[in-house]
């Protein structure tokens, strides 16, 4: 069964599991040197200027794939070459079990990783992964007429990077879906197709460029970060580029799928992306022998999750959607949403409470998942032929998130993207208490934007308490050598309300509990003491 995050349907697969799925890994990457000498023979200026922003260097994984290596594969009876990855030095093969444990023996190969791990044997033929989730400018104040999709974007807060000039301009989003039918044609989409605004695509699946075909959940998905129709849908990124890539197959479920989305990031690493987007995860397959356990979710183990964090330390940020299995015997998040620098999104309903059908964490090594929640039921989307109409599922909170983490990162571009991603949980409203329903919490983005200027406007040896006025949390910026100190907050006839420890790695207070009104407070430490006052709105 598929379960894309728009909608569940049944397919019949004639797939025949005579067939072996593997991962090969090489040992090395003979010619190294060479492309590290000329970076631009594997990478645009745009990455490279990405990678010198947040002091990423170049290293062996950005090298590509040995050639050789895979003429030799290629030319192997009874296996086919699917999938390359130079991120894992891996091919992704298809072949009988035989054919595919004698490559063991060639002297390049360190190890064959089969997707049916009962297969895998002592020596070169080590673990495998699985994997399955489905429900898969102006410098002017800008108002948009948001018409129905505007509780998607309050909720967030979004309309006030909006309202700053903050509308992804400059920020480049890649997308991995199953196909972008109507995007060249319906009208939702004609502002990014007159700013040149989508920058091309492919389709790893067929392995050509027809990006406009497949199925249209990556229509919909890419009208709720790109998407302008005045008075019907405004996307939470109007303003950014996008590359359109379809890594799912439609008419089967494969963990060539997850070998496809990593090419995929591997791609727009090398295009200069700042943001990849993903609906799609995978924990069940077509051969139930492939498939991914809960176990498995422990963000390093499946080929995609691991991909995904190799994409964070490039400098990109992944957002993807945590899954639509939350009502079900296995409710837990799929992957990527497993790996630890992922933003994995949940779905509420326009009252912000948690829809039953959002997957929920922890992870299996006990991290919290999902991250952060938005808005997937009865989310506004375009459909291929233009039509502004409402779906439900994870597959519109993820995008809907990434459309807004783009606008935050264009306010503040020299950031890294661990950053970014910081600001984002630490707006969160569930910031202080998260769990494996909620995560963090529903992102404030006008407070990540507010909380970061007023930062930014005080030197490094100033203690400070923002944002005052403050209807939640305050946050306090600490002098460069302070240790640990206690925050004490009192009502005006001097009656202590509330008191905490603070330390660079605890500087969040909810102050959420207290009634409205202005409130004293003081910090003590062995070094200073400073009081003053705070405004609850």
């Amino acid at each position: 069964m598929r379960k894309f995050y728009l909608f569940i349907f049944f397919i019949c697969s004639t797939y025949s599991f005579a067939q072996q799925d593997a991962w090969l890994y090489f040992n090395d990457k003979p010619s190294s040197q060479l492309y590290l000498d000329s970076p631009l023979q594997m990478l645009s200026q745009r990455a490279l200027d990405r990678r010198t922003n947040q002091s990423i260097a170049l290293d062996n994984k950005d090298i590509p794939v040995e050639t050789s290596y895979v003429n030799q594969i290629k030319a192997t009876s009874g296996v086919s070459v699917l999938a390359t990855s130079k991120w894992l030095n891996a091919i992704h093969v298809r072949g009988s079990q035989n054919a595919i444990n004698n490559l063991s023996m060639l002297p390049f190969v360190n190890k064959i990783d089969f997707a049916d791990r009962t297969l895998n044997q002592a020596g070169k033929i080590a673990k495998a992964a699985k994997v399955k989730q489905e429900n898969k400018t102006k410098k002017t104040k800008i108002n948009y007429a948001y018409g129905s999709s505007s509780n998607q974007i309050v909720m967030l807060n979004g309309q006030a990077l909006h309202q700053a000039n903050h509308t992804g301009d400059g920020k480049i989003i890649a997308i991995m879906d199953a196909g972008y039918p109507g995007v060249n044609t319906a009208p939702p989409f004609a502002k990014l197709r007159d700013n040149n605004k989508i920058l091309g695509g492919y389709n790893f699946v067929a392995r050509n460029s027809d990006i406009y075909s497949g199925n249209s959940h990556g229509t919909s998905v890419l009208s709720t970060m790109g998407g302008y129709k005045e008075n019907s849908l405004i996307g939470t990124a109007p303003d950014a580029s996008y590359y359109l890539f379809i890594t799912e197959d439609n008419n089967a479920e494969n963990p060539v799928e997850e070998s496809l989305w990593v090419e995929a990031a591997e791609k727009a690493d090398s295009l200069g992306v700042d943001i990849i987007n993903t609906s799609l995860g995978y924990f069940d397959f077509d051969n139930k022998a492939y498939d991914h356990t809960y176990a498995d979710m422990n963000g390093n183990t499946t080929f995609m999750s691991r991909g995904a964090e190799i994409a964070f330390s490039r400098g990109m940020i992944v957002v993807s959607s945590a899954g639509n299995s939350g009502g079900t015997s296995n409710p837990y998040i799929n992957a990527p949403a497993d790996a630890v620098s992922v933003i994995s999104v949940g779905a509420v309903n326009a009252s912000k409470s948690r829809v039953s059908f959002s997957s929920i964490g922890p992870s299996s090594d006990s991290r919290i998942k999902p991250d952060v929640m938005a808005q997937g039921k009865s989310a506004v989307i375009s459909d291929a032929n233009g039509n502004i109409v409402t779906a439900d599922g994870t597959s519109f909170s993820g995008p809907i998130m990434a459309g807004m983490v783009a606008c935050l990162w264009q306010a503040f571009p020299q950031k890294t993207n661990q950053e970014i991603r910081n600001l984002v949980l630490q707006s969160s409203d569930n910031f202080l208490t998260p769990n494996n329903t909620y995560g963090y919490g529903i992102p404030d983005f006008g407070l990540a934007l507010g909380n970061q200027l007023y930062a930014e406007s005080f030197s490094k040896d100033d203690f400070i308490i923002y944002p005052n006025p403050t209807s939640d949390i305050i946050m306090v910026s600490l002098p460069s050598k302070f240790e640990y100190g206690t925050l004490s907050i009192y009502s005006l006839i001097g009656q202590k309300i509330l008191e905490q420890k603070v330390t660079p790695a605890s500087t969040s207070i909810s102050i959420k509990a207290l009634e409205k009104g202005m409130y004293l407070y003081k910090m003590e430490s062995k070094s200073f003491a400073k009081s003053g006052k705070i405004v609850k709105e």
